[in-house]
């Protein structure tokens, strides 16, 4: 992932005599036939479409807003081997989430469990520790069981009492433990009395003794798996029917360190995520810092991601370092020892999945419990690697290593972390020139840039690579974001010949431990629900068919205007002063002037941050605060040429300079020296989302004065740096609100009528299937929603409505709902 973009049901009826309903819920049946239409569509399905792989749609794992610890590993204990440090977030100790009676300290010595689990509990005669768990705490429900496990060592006599409770009191019965000699692994059984979601744990001792791997399970997991998933959530991951699960990451993969955990690298605790280091006995698992601050414990490894595909009958996609960081750390190693071995570590990782038993690595993968090779057949080296000439040579050494011994693997490349700019183009020349099979392209936009960019693959070089789209999101969980995906996802579809695999990111968000947002599942310790994006997503999924019926349909007339709007000046961790603006109309007369000589009163404070006039200039200082937007002028401005002098003072970054401005939430702005002062951009934000338009390498000096204007003409602007000029763009795409896309179901020979309506009106459709042989019936689910409604835990007014609908002919009409998805799947004779 790149940088995070921060972020009533309406049903309407028309009934018709032909039209019968037999949902328990009402939903928008069609027009009458003889009604004026708003759109048409038309189906050839005679002619030749793309086939779609059973793989195209998927999900993307990362460990990201506590998805794995305290997320969908059913693990109860946090911090269950006293690792928490600060390498994992500042605020950590190796008692964090712990709280100790009497005499506890974390200790690390030659007493440890063993060499990669370092710390362990030592914990005084008469004392004890209590977990306070995730969220609010502990999870119990009544009458279900849970398996207590820790390893401990004591002399002859210890008792260890193990206590269930919350603030009213006892939530199981306690249980007692004896302890005798050196280090060994205890176990015990509680049944909850009453539910809570604010229980602790308590383990005390009756002498001294050492602790380590506190651990508290569900017995009740995904498939009832000893130590396992956390089922709701494997449940709802299950029911979207993925094709493939590419995990662990993201930014997880290609930052931090790219040393083992051993001494001779000082026990490394910031770690890219090396798949060795998870694989095994659990409380032999190198604990690592996560780069979303916090940590690691492992729990949820390789083996566990390989198996939970199988189970949900997935193809696996891991993803290994490439030996260049990203994510904003953009560094690329040149260690060749330390090349060859990741190099060696990928095709180990090979041999762990697909290897016989009697292998090395397979040999490992059986004694972990499961013998049969998982069946990899895809493996993706490097995420968004900022550096594209670098990543590439290191690429091509690992995919050469990988094609020499195992030839059938497709080894996927990618594009960096935008949808385009140099980085981008540079990625992909390097990809074709490479004769790469596939690459993984990520993006994060508004969702008018979705609704805009339905044709993106149209005009994709179908002899040059395939295109795993690994990550994207329209930057919001309302359905108004749901909407604009699926508009998209027509395109993808449609365009199933280059477009071979997708997958909608994040997956999974603790709603106590955000740091990113949209998430396509929301949870916390006692519920789970899916988000409107989710609801998409499933529908797609589970609605995908096997080729593509060639079909066309007519658009929506273009309004817009020239761009339109005021200007404005920001920051983001940056301290920076800004001088003479000038706003000048396309006919030479003044709009705005500020040499801020007095006051800054023409400007009103948007945004963050501390502004005042300093010296004759406008400064920002607050180095911390992001988006600290001032404005300026008129939103009906248009046809101007902007003009500001800026400073960077200190800070990561550079210069925010806003034009068309219409609010805090819809405006442009140059982004100079954004990205950890790496690149710069011209960046749309429609309803709070932004989308990159254009942007190039390079960086803002401190101290340096730079001249920077913007000419707006239309809807073309033309943007100078330092009186050169340094790129433009036309923003005249129409934001198409109507998109199709048909499918064939090669099992029941259903045609599948796919349309996104995202405006607030209703959309009467000829739909003309083109001479094909139909039943008069079709099976029907709609989703349709206010566009600002979310999905919450107590409420889901995003949710499928299932109809059938009679009078489908080879020629009818049917009226689609405002802000509505429906799928048609209609039987053929």
């Amino acid at each position: 992932m790149s940088r995070t973009a921060r972020s009533r049901t309406r049903l309407r009826l028309g009934l018709t005599a032909t039209a019968l309903l037999t949902a328990a819920a009402l939903v928008p049946a069609p027009a009458h036939a003889e009604d004026v239409t708003d759109y048409t569509i038309t189906v050839d399905p005679g002619a030749e479409g793309a086939a779609i792989d059973d793989t195209m749609y998927g999900v993307f794992f990362e460990d990201i807003n506590r998805a794995a610890d305290g997320g969908l590993y059913a693990e109860l204990v946090q911090n269950r081997s006293f690792e928490y440090s600060t390498a994992d977030n500042g605020s950590y100790t190796p008692l964090t989430s712990w709280a100790a009676s009497g005499t506890a300290e974390v200790v690390n010595d030659s007493g440890r469990l063993n060499e990669r689990n370092r710390n362990y509990l030592s914990l005084g005669a008469g004392s004890s520790v209590t977990n306070a768990g995730y969220n609010t705490g502990i999870r119990v429900e009544k009458g279900k069981r849970y398996d207590f496990s820790v390893w401990a060592r004591a002399g002859s006599g210890t008792t260890l009492t193990v206590t269930l409770k919350d603030a009213a009191g006892p939530l199981a019965d306690a249980r007692r433990v004896a302890v005798k000699g050196g280090w060994a692994r205890y176990e015990a059984t509680v049944t909850a009395s009453r539910t809570s979601n604010r229980g602790r744990l308590a383990v005390a001792s009756s002498g001294a003794a050492a602790l380590d791997m506190v651990s508290l399970f569900p017995r009740e997991t995904y498939k009832n798996q000893p130590g396992g998933l956390r089922k709701d959530l494997a449940e709802k991951i299950a029911a979207l029917k993925p094709g493939f699960v590419r995990f662990p990451g993201g930014c997880l993969v290609n930052t931090g360190s790219m040393e083992d955990y051993s001494e001779s690298s000082g026990w490394q605790r910031k770690r890219s995520y090396q798949w060795k280091d998870t694989i095994g006995p659990v409380e032999e698992r190198a604990t690592n810092a996560n780069f979303w601050g916090y940590n690691q414990s492992y729990g949820l490894g390789y083996y566990e991601y390989f198996r939970f595909a199988e189970d949900i009958g997935a193809m696996p996609l891991p993803v290994v370092p490439a030996l260049v960081t990203g994510c904003g750390q953009n560094r690329a190693t040149d260690d060749e020892a330390l090349l060859k071995r990741h190099i060696q570590d990928t095709l180990d990782l090979i041999e762990f999945a697909n290897g016989p038993a009697t292998s090395t690595w397979g040999k490992v993968r059986a004694e972990m419990g499961h013998p049969k090779p998982f069946g990899l057949t895809h493996i993706g080296v490097g995420n968004e690697e900022n550096l594209p000439r670098e990543f590439f040579a290191r690429f091509q050494r690992f995919r050469a290593a990988v094609e020499a011994k195992y030839p059938d693997i497709t080894v996927v490349s990618n594009s960096g972390p935008d949808d385009s700019g140099t980085t981008f183009e540079t990625a992909w020349q390097l990809n074709r020139e490479g004769k790469v099979d596939m690459v993984d392209e990520h993006y994060y936009n508004s969702p008018q840039w979705f609704l805009q960019h339905n044709d993106r693959y149209d005009s994709y070089d179908r002899s040059g690579p395939k295109v795993f789209l690994g990550e994207y999101a329209s930057q919001g969980n309302a359905w108004k974001n749901g909407l604009a995906e699926a508009a998209f996802m027509t395109g993808l579809e449609r365009n199933a010949d280059i477009v071979e695999l997708a997958s909608y990111a994040p997956l999974l968000a603790n709603e106590d431990y955000v740091q990113w947002s949209p998430d396509m599942i929301w949870f916390n310790n006692h519920a789970s629900w899916g988000s409107a994006n989710y609801e998409v997503q499933k529908l797609f999924m589970t609605n995908v068919g096997d080729r593509v019926v060639p079909s066309r349909a007519s658009t929506t007339p273009d309004v817009s205007g020239p761009l339109t709007g005021a200007v404005g000046l920001s920051t983001w961790a940056t301290s920076a002063a800004y001088d003479d603006v000038r706003v000048t109309a396309a006919d030479g007369s003044t709009l705005l002037s500020d040499d801020f000589s007095g006051d800054a009163a023409q400007w009103t404070h948007r945004g963050g941050g501390s502004w005042s006039v300093q010296d004759g200039q406008y400064v920002q200082t607050d180095e911390a605060a992001e988006n600290t937007l001032v404005t300026a002028g008129d939103p009906a401005w248009h046809d101007y040429d902007l003009h500001v002098k800026a400073t960077k003072k200190a800070g990561k970054e550079g210069f925010l300079v806003a034009f068309g401005v219409k609010d805090t939430g819809n405006h442009y702005w140059w982004n100079l020296g954004g990205w950890n002062n790496t690149q710069s951009a011209v960046e749309q934000a429609t309803d709070g989302g932004k989308s990159t338009l254009i942007s190039k390498a390079g960086s803002i000096e401190t101290g340096r004065a730079y001249d920077i204007d913007i000419k707006v003409r239309d809807r073309q602007v033309t943007l100078y740096l330092d009186g050169q000029e340094w790129g433009g763009f036309t923003d005249d795409k129409p934001a198409e609100p109507f998109r199709q896309v048909v499918t064939e179901d090669a099992r029941t020979g259903e045609l599948i009528v796919k349309v996104v309506n995202a405006q607030p009106a209703e959309a009467r459709t000829a739909i003309d299937l083109g001479g094909a042989k139909v039943a008069s019936r079709a099976r029907v689910t709609t989703l349709a929603a206010d566009a600002e409604a979310v999905n919450t835990e107590t409420d889901s007014p995003v949710t499928p409505v299932t109809s059938t609908f009679r009078g489908v002919a080879n020629q009818f009409t049917y009226t689609f709902p405002a802000n509505s998805v429906t799928f048609l799947r209609i039987a053929r004779r």
